[in-house]
Order: structure tokens, then sequence, then C-alpha cells
């Protein structure tokens, strides 16, 4: 089998050094195994989404040395794709229309006896799986999850399990504003790309039983997953955008490489004297594979 692999950033801001650990280790992973590695512009969303950060991005790895095998893919350019797969799951009856607002689904909850939590998502309780509502403008439509534990294997984070149904509860795969939602593109994409090994940051970890249950009902392949530690803020929660992350600053070469190496040494890789950041990855890529190599997780 040839690797293939992929970073895919949401264009919703510049890099932040979370966001290049992950980069780091996706590509890493794929030179790692003598493999491909992709850069996904994961803009599906497009309100959040700017071309200007798409862009920045896309300098950022540049400078980083950090280029994609092949030509970069945009999700907006691809939702005829992602209309197929869930024709395909209309026809098995996999999925439902749905007109629950968030009010609708906290005041469902509450009835259960089910309380909200901060900063958590609760199950979808089920309230429209049954009424066979018209797909329709205006209204989600959801999956179906299969009931019981969904259990993987993740190469570093080890045996996982989850209960869907009450994790989860059945999830949007087109939104009632009419965007496609991310389980549902990213499930396409990676299939069609032909991924076979999936690097990102531990925070999408629990997102990977919601999407093998997708590529079972699609009849796609599950690929491999690698799931690297965050960074975190000062107050402890997940460096990102909204509590205040920085852009990783690669105005110049030594600053490129100092934001390279900060994210080597974040993954736990020896940091030795290098001139250029094509020089501090040619470094990492032996004691890369001599940790994560799919030889020594067999």
């Amino acid at each position: 089998m040839r690797y293939r692999g992929r970073f895919a950033p949401s264009p919703t801001g510049p890099l932040h050094a979370g966001s290049l650990v992950a980069a780091l280790a996706s590509w890493l992973d794929a030179k790692a195994h003598q493999g491909t590695w992709l850069v996904r512009i994961e803009d599906v969303d497009g309100p959040r989404c700017s071309l200007e950060a798409a862009r920045t991005q896309l300098a950022q790895l540049q400078a980083c040395n950090l280029f994609s095998d092949e030509p970069v893919t945009w999700q907006s350019q691809r939702t005829s794709h992602y209309q197929a797969a869930l024709t395909r799951l209309r026809e098995q009856h996999a999925v439902y229309a749905c007109r629950c607002s968030r009010a609708d689904i906290s005041k469902a909850l509450l009835a259960l006896g089910v309380a909200p939590e901060r900063h958590r998502d609760m199950p979808y309780p089920g309230s429209c799986r049954g009424l066979s509502l018209p797909y329709q403008s205006g209204l989600s439509v959801r999956f179906k999850v299969q009931p019981g534990m969904k259990s993987w294997r993740d190469r570093r984070l080890g045996e996982q399990a989850q209960n869907l149904v009450t994790a989860v509860g059945d999830f949007v795969l087109l939104r009632s504003d009419g965007l496609w939602a991310y389980q549902l593109a990213v499930v396409v994409d990676d299939t069609d790309q032909g991924i076979t090994h999936v690097v990102r940051g531990e925070d999408l970890a629990d997102n990977t039983p919601r999407q093998i249950q997708l590529q079972q009902a699609l009849g796609f392949p599950t690929p491999e997953y690698l799931h690297t530690p965050l960074v975190l803020a000062t107050d402890g929660e997940k460096l990102s955008k909204q509590n205040g992350a920085l852009s990783v600053n690669v105005a110049t070469p030594e600053l490129a490489l100092g934001a390279l190496q900060s994210a080597a040494s974040h993954l736990q890789l020896p940091i030795h004297p290098a001139n250029t950041c094509a020089q501090a990855l040619a470094q990492w890529v032996q004691p890369w594979r001599e940790r994560w190599g799919m030889s020594r997780h067999a």
C-alpha cells in the first residue's frame, strides 16, 4: 500500500503554533514512510473562511519548506462530490431531514433530564428521526448512527472506543443553511484523494468514530489514524484563534526555522543545529520513523 497523507487546515486565520505541529507531524509521517503529502484547504464553511487566510497559510507552509506533493485541493470546489455521497446515503435510508434548532435540542434534552454542559455539544436526542420530514431548504440532514461501541486503534493513543448514540447522537451532514458539514466533507475528500494515513491534532480524535461509521456506510476504506499532542494556551485549553493564538512568524528564514524547531520540540524530536528549514526537516525524518514507523507498530 502506497502511503498518502495530508494536512487539511481550515482558513479561518493564519496558522498558529498548534497548526504547525499538526502540519509538521503529518509531513514527517509521510516522508518517514516514503509517501505522498498533500495539502487540502477545508474551506467548506464559507462564512468563517477567507481566501486571504488560505493564501497566508500556504505561504507559511512554504516558508517552512512544507510543500504539497500534488496541487492543493479546495473543499469549496468539491460540493458536487458531497452531494453525490449524500444522495447515496439517502438511497440507503441512512439519513433523514431535521428541523431542530439548537434551542429545540436543548429543550428536548432538558425534558429528558439532561442538563447542558459548557464547551460541550450535547448528543442529539433523535427528535426528528422517525418523522420522515421532506428534504427541503431550511432543514438539516442527519446521519443515523448505529448503536453500540465503535472501537478503533490510534497509533499514538492506542485502543479507543466511543458509543456514538450516547456521546453524539445522529449528526449533521448538511446544515440548515445549506453548508456541508465537516464530517461528510472530510470522509469524501480522504477517499477521493486516496488518503491512507491521517495525522492530525488530538482534539479531532473523538471525530474518528463518526467518520468510520460514515466510511462504512458509503463503502469507503478507513485510513490509519494518529492524533498528535495539542499545544495548549495558558488557560490549559487548546491553542486556537478564539483564545488569542498568535500567527506563526515566518517573516525571515531564521524565524521560520525557529517556529519549525519549536513544533519539533513539542513532538519530542531532537533539535540539532541547522541552517535551513530543509536541513532541519531532513534531520527529523529518521527519528520520526524510529518512533512512529508502521513496521514498529504492526
